[in-house]
């Protein structure tokens, strides 16, 4: 019976966990280019019961054997690529991806992260930069004076020079990829780094190969779906539920047998 109390102490402290991610996801539904986050779990190791090694007879075994099971555990937190919906910004610098890739963006020691979030400004100096002031990279600098700046799908950067009303080309933004996205490490502010399970980076031109185009003057949505993300919590909810009965009814248990000394 004391088995009862850590198995429900295990599946109590998994759906702790998986609650956690779920409220996340919830609390980051209009998060731009928020990705959400998908707990998964793994039976633990088996106790058999039957000390004979199946046998049931000199000539005959038991077919099932009688293993019982010591709980559950969290075998990752998986993120969710799928593509959020674009929502019209009218800002000519807010940048959806449309398809697969992220922008890069350079922090202040010099590290690379990548994001899905292209909600740009331009810095002190007219380079576009996040919303935490890391530049992107490659590095695109609109000139203050410049107007009508147009990105088009494969990442062309141009504007106005209101001088002479010619379009100049400013520079070229290109997207990053990755073997297993799911292997990125999330940094907050909507940015990830690389590891070793997310593979080698690729890097290319918008609207070639396999990487996505961008939208000029949208963002991309979170893809959460607030939806099934209460019914998850309601899920994950009850199983807790369920695993604070079983403690309960195991205590109860023990209570009973401790009372049949008097």
């Amino acid at each position: 019976m004391v088995r009862g109390l850590y198995t429900s102490a295990a599946g109590m402290n998994a759906q702790q966990n998986n609650i956690d991610v779920t409220s996340n996801n919830i609390a980051n539904v209009n998060t731009t280019a928020f990705k959400k986050d998908r707990t998964e779990f793994a039976d633990l190791m088996y106790q058999s019961l039957n000390y004979t090694a199946n046998a049931t007879s000199e000539t005959t075994n038991n077919p099932t054997g009688i293993d019982v099971g010591l709980g559950v555990r969290i075998t990752g937190i998986q993120k969710s690529f799928i593509q959020g919906s674009l929502m019209e910004t009218g800002n000519d610098l807010d940048i959806a991806i449309q398809g697969k890739g992220f922008f890069q963006v350079t922090t202040p020691n010099g590290d690379t992260q990548y994001t899905r979030n292209g909600s740009f400004k331009p810095d002190s100096e007219g380079a576009l930069v996040t919303a935490q002031g890391y530049k992107v990279d490659p590095e695109i600098v609109i000139p203050s004076n410049f107007t009508n700046v147009s990105i088009a799908q494969d990442g062309i950067v141009s504007a106005t020079n209101p001088v002479d009303g010619t379009i100049n080309v400013l520079g070229q933004l290109t997207i990053a990829d990755f073997v297993n996205p799911a292997g990125l490490a999330p940094k907050g502010n909507n940015l990830y780094s690389a590891t070793d399970t997310s593979g080698d980076v690729v890097i290319g031109n918008p609207g070639t190969e396999a990487f996505g185009s961008l939208q000029q003057g949208s963002l991309e949505a979170s893809n959460v779906q607030l939806v099934n993300a209460m019914v998850d919590l309601i899920t994950a909810q009850r199983a807790y539920e369920a695993n604070s009965k079983s403690l309960t009814t195991t205590d109860a248990m023990l209570q009973q047998v401790n009372q049949l000394k008097k």
